[in-house]
């Protein structure tokens, strides 16, 4: 079972939190103000925060210029996941992925399907590793991002969570940028 080793000692990652929106601004942002709030009280930081429009170009060239910031650990970007044809956050996503990580999609839709039902059909939550930071692409609801904080995220990016977590393997993300 998953617990969190109170033996060790917490490591603080960097966070950068990315809202995808054609008609909001930081003033009217409540999921990217959610996130920032959640990220600081689990005692992270908030490295950047920035909103971009319904742009996939726009949304990759963010996404890559957090993963060439050594000081940009994780991006966790929030709407745009949905179904139609301004909602490309995922693509964007995809784009720059290296690897994706599969199982983040599936454990949210877990997790939505106890709160929204099978509404959860309609969200594209993903997640993945490119140049060792990680990234996570949520729905742009309240909810949603409360959802991926709570049930995952904040213990996946947590160096005491056990059996295993996100953060413990950092170091081994561009491991294979070693080998010749």
């Amino acid at each position: 079972m998953s617990h969190i080793d109170e033996s060790l000692e917490f490591i603080p990652v960097r966070i950068a939190v990315l809202t995808v929106s054609d008609t909001r601004g930081l003033d009217e942002d409540r999921s990217g103000a959610t996130l920032v709030k959640m990220i600081e009280e689990a005692g992270h930081v908030v490295a950047d925060r920035k909103i971009v429009t319904d742009d996939r170009p726009l949304i990759r060239d963010q996404l890559k210029a957090w993963i060439e910031d050594a000081e940009i650990d994780v991006v966790i970007s929030t709407g745009g996941t949905g179904l139609t044809g301004r909602d490309v956050t995922v693509e964007a996503h995809r784009d720059v992925y290296e690897k994706e990580i599969d199982a983040f999609g599936t454990v949210f839709t877990m997790v939505s399907m106890q709160k929204i039902g099978t509404s959860a059909v309609q969200s594209r939550a993903t997640g993945g590793v490119a140049g060792g930071t990680y990234l996570f692409a949520l729905p742009g609801s309240t909810g949603a991002c409360k959802d991926a904080w709570n049930e995952i995220l904040k213990f996946q990016l947590d160096y005491r969570h056990k059996p295993c977590n996100f953060v413990q393997i950092f170091p081994r993300l561009e491991e294979h940028k070693r080998r010749k």
